[in-house]
């Protein structure tokens, strides 16, 4: 039986690290969510950098998340990403983004790593690349999350609070 995993983006705990957060109770909800279901919760060392621009390392719940470096095979599954967005960017409509650096990265690594079943995330920019690659008929073999949808609702389950 292979693990499932999640691979949680920057702005996760970025809400989940802020209870002051209009997502925080989602990101909680969800982090219980994986933690109740034996969800292996990753991290990428690239929402590591990210979360580090105006965080620090420490405060990150790395007791409970396991760290996956950007390798070759991610590198390389990237490029096949990047490139059917390059293409249809006018499609997108982004506002003010660079495509490469880290949406297509991330999700390469999701998709890379065969346990990884969802990507979390509150970036509607990064939603609407992972719809154009769905789109395309590239991947990525992840589900995608959206931080704004509760816990309850995205797994069907009663939410007692």
């Amino acid at each position: 039986m292979m693990l499932k995993s999640v691979l949680l983006d920057t702005s996760f705990f970025l809400r989940f690290l802020n209870d002051e957060d209009p997502l925080y109770a989602h990101a909680d909800g969800y982090f219980r969510h994986f933690l109740r279901e034996e969800t292996t919760m990753l991290i990428s060392t690239i929402s590591i950098a990210e979360y580090c621009v105006g965080g620090h390392i420490s405060e990150l719940p790395l007791k409970n998340l396991r760290i996956i470096p950007f390798n070759v095979g991610h590198a390389q599954r990237t490029g096949e990403f990047a490139r059917l967005v390059f293409q249809h960017r006018k499609k997108l409509d982004l506002t003010n983004r660079t495509i490469i650096p880290n949406d297509t990265k991330l999700f390469a690594q999701a998709d890379t790593e065969a346990s990884v079943q969802y990507y979390l995330s509150s970036d509607t920019e990064s939603q609407k690349i992972y719809g154009l690659l769905h789109a395309q008929k590239a991947g990525p073999r992840f589900q995608f999350l959206n931080l704004t949808t509760p816990p309850s609702e995205a797994f069907g389950m009663l939410d007692l609070r």
